[in-house]
């Protein structure tokens, strides 16, 4: 039997990406292209008294020009629709779109920008999330109300747009059971995904008001709902075409530009295309939300942990509409995969004047597991207890309730831990100012929709044919091995073909976690599918009873006879190809989780307070690995994204204004900042939501990561960073302090 589930398998896409063949929307050529720029504020807050466009007129070139004036009211959201397409009397934050112009050329949209003219009248700003959440805080959304997708009821207008609780048992009663009760606040920074390629888009709309898109977004189905809903227009004459994505770590799952676009379309009767440059990027695009994290936390003297409360403040920022969910979904999950008796988790999104976030690879999950593995990293040490042990004692097995009072039917925490501290040498005696940092993240993805097509032509060629879009991760290897293993074929052998929305009337797109799952679930099905047809045709035209057939290497075999039919031979008995379509559609959550545990292993030097990474130990429990190549590169990814949240990245801010705006002043790692990497991935997992039980692995390499970093700085000096970045101007200070 030929093995292709398993087996590493080389990217779909990869040729065309490094030949140049690849495209993506900033790629697009239309005949009659305009260029499209958008002004954007310069203050925080305040009203719109005047807007001048009148001198656009004068740059040669221009075709279009739209401000809030010619948009009123129109709103657009993921999930909760509160940003006007341009700003509609009231900007908000710094960068926000006040006005949008089409040109012939890039040149002509920017020189016409400079000559709009804009008066405001400023407004005091609220930039701290706590003053902003107080009851008496002056209200940014007064409308708030009247918002379409709020998640969760609200009772009357207030800076604090969603509160949410998880949680389980009685934490007064935990509480009061302790022997010893921590409390510790945590917080961390803004940052950016820092994809390479910018959020890029093209529309073409035509006179009825529908339109052709080409966008960056991971969702494109999403979009396109968001877009109908917006303007008014059925999202079916709103026609997405399927383009390469350079990177998205959550940050392209969005709107972005699009209505915009749409607009200066429409008004110039051209395509538009918009391409945000990095300081865009960096100053208005959807970063990682900003938190304060409260953790409160009883044990008992032998370790156990009997109340756990974690109390999440996140900085929206001036808009809450990147969000699908209107909200982090990871927050309920971050007291991890631990037993805890009596447990609860408190989340509260509030708006203020700054740049509105969104999501980043494992929404809520990096802020919290930061907070909730360094917290009890604390703990562990005053009660004279090992970190790993303590977590040990703890830890959730198969059948296990989980903190907030969720099922999990398998879990292989321990032996993550197991591997983890047998690979970095955990228990050995480590030089002076060395310290070791454990950590631990749970994933359980959530589910999704998604459609897959397999078609057999009449020479024998197979060819999988789908909507979704692969934003980097490789779900269109996803879909070429699973329809390989089904039809025992190699998966180099498979065309895969992306298709517009209009082939299925609804779509999830990638995101979360969910690829694999969702359209590996999709491809199984109709890899089994189109190998049931291609059996019940053979069994005809061979006279034999289907049961009786095998697949080798496109042939379809009888197996006592050993007669063969080519996939041709097949096609052409039946008169006509095979067309099969794979569905999968589930909203449930799974209860099989994988796992990650990570030891980082660093040196400071107490004179400096300079951080070195000296080695980083990730160890994963999971179900079966569809191509370990690519499960790989998402453990490598994971650590080095993880290790830049620890230590580097940081969108910094003078009062409103954004000071980093380019890559020499927003730090991401590079080859130099990384240590040596240890993995090692066990398939010891029996069940998982994926095809051949599989589990995910995009998100839960990268969440443990930050709170590894900063126990094992606190490990080598004795200086324990609750705030992120974990810098060694951080370290220095307290270190002088400490002296």
């Amino acid at each position: 039997m030929m093995q292709v589930v398993g087996k590493s398998t080389p990217r779909v896409e990869g040729e065309s990406k490094v030949t140049g063949k690849a495209q993506y929307s900033a790629d697009l050529k239309l005949p009659d292209t305009l260029w499209g720029r958008c002004l954007r504020s310069t203050i925080a807050y305040g009203r719109v008294k005047k807007i001048d466009t009148s001198k656009v007129w004068q740059v040669l070139g221009v075709k279009a020009v739209i401000t809030g004036y010619d948009v009123p009211g129109l709103r657009i959201g993921r999930c909760i629709y509160d940003t006007p397409v341009m700003a509609d009397g009231v900007v908000r934050f710094i960068g926000e779109k006040i006005a949008a112009v089409a040109a012939e050329t890039k040149l002509a949209a920017e020189r016409a920008l400079e000559l709009i003219d804009v008066e405001y009248e400023e407004l005091e700003p609220l930039l701290d999330p706590l003053e902003a959440g107080k009851p008496e805080a002056p209200v940014l959304h007064p409308d708030l109300l009247s918002y379409k997708g709020l998640p969760v009821p609200v009772e009357k207008p207030s800076n604090v747009f969603a509160y949410l609780k998880w949680g389980k048992g009685d934490i007064e009663e935990g509480f009061k059971q302790a022997d010893l009760i921590v409390e510790n606040t945590f917080t961390t920074q803004v940052t950016h995904q820092s994809y390479l390629e910018p959020h890029a888009c093209v529309v073409k709309a035509d006179a009825s008001g529908g339109a052709e898109v080409w966008s960056c977004s991971k969702t494109p189905y999403a979009v396109r709902g968001q877009l109908s809903n917006c303007i008014g227009i059925a999202k079916e004459k709103l026609i997405f075409h399927p383009m390469h994505i350079g990177g998205d770590f959550g940050g392209k799952g969005g709107f972005m530009d699009v209505p915009a676009a749409y607009f200066l379309s429409k008004k110039s009767g051209q395509p538009v295309k918009m391409i945000m440059d990095y300081t865009e990027e960096l100053t208005a695009g959807n970063p990682r939300h900003a938190s304060i994290i409260k953790i409160k936390t009883g044990v008992k003297k032998n370790g156990t942990i009997v109340a756990h409360h974690i109390d999440f403040l996140f900085d929206s920022g001036a808009y809450a509409s990147m969000k699908p969910a209107g909200y982090l979904i990871g927050a309920s999950t971050c007291a991890g995969p631990y037993k805890i008796a009596n447990c609860l988790i408190e989340e509260r999104m509030v708006y203020t004047n700054k740049i509105p976030c969104g999501h980043m690879r494992a929404p809520g999950d990096p802020q919290g597991f930061f907070a909730n593995e360094s917290q009890l990293d604390i703990v562990a040490r005053k009660l004279k207890m090992d970190p790993a042990e303590f977590k040990r004692k703890n830890m959730l097995r198969d059948g296990d309730e989980t903190p907030i009072g969720g099922h999990i039917s398998h879990i292989r925490g321990k032996e993550a831990l197991d591997k983890a501290i047998q690979l970095s040498g955990y228990d050995k005696p480590k030089p002076k100012n060395v310290g070791r940092g454990l950590s631990f993240s749970e994933w359980s993805p959530n589910g999704g929709e998604g459609s897959v097509f397999v078609t057999i032509e009449e020479d024998g060629h197979v060819k999988a044919i789908s909507p979704v879009v692969d934003q980097g991760a490789g779900v269109l290897t996803v879909i070429v091995v699973v329809v390989g293993e089904e039809l025992q074929i190699p998966a180099d052998q498979i065309e895969l073909k992306q298709v517009d929305s209009t082939i299925v009337p609804s779509d999830g797109g990638v995101g979360g976690s969910r690829a694999t799952r969702v359209y590996g679930n999709a491809a199984y099905e109709a890899g089994v599918k189109a190998r049931e047809e291609l059996f019940a045709f053979a069994a005809q035209s061979l006279e034999v009873d289907p049961k009786e057939l095998d697949l080798d290497n496109g042939m379809i075999v009888h197996k006592m006879s050993k007669r063969k039919m080519s996939f041709a031979e097949v096609v052409k008995f039946k008169g006509a190809p095979v067309y099969v379509r794979g569905y999968y559609k589930s909203s449930e959550k799974s209860h099989d989780a994988s796992v990650s545990a990570q030891i980082a292993e660093v040196h400071v030097d107490p004179e400096t307070g300079q951080i070195t990474l000296r080695n980083m130990i990730s160890a994963h429990t999971t179900g079966k690995v569809i191509n370990p190549l690519m499960h790989q590169g998402q453990i490598d990814g994971g650590v080095v994204f993880g290790l830049g949240y620890a230590l580097t990245e940081e969108v910094m801010f003078d009062g409103a204004r954004i000071t980093t705006t380019n890559f020499g002043e927003f730090k991401i790692p590079n080859i130099m900042d990384i240590p040596p990497l240890k993995t090692h991935v066990m398939e010891n997992v029996p069940a998982g939501p994926g095809p051949y039980n599989s589990l995910a692995i995009g998100e839960v390499a990268n969440t443990p990561t930050a709170a590894a970093v900063a126990n094992a700085v606190a490990d080598a000096c004795g200086i324990r960073i609750t705030d992120l970045p974990v810098t060694s101007e951080k370290v220095y200070r307290a270190l002088k302090n400490k002296n």
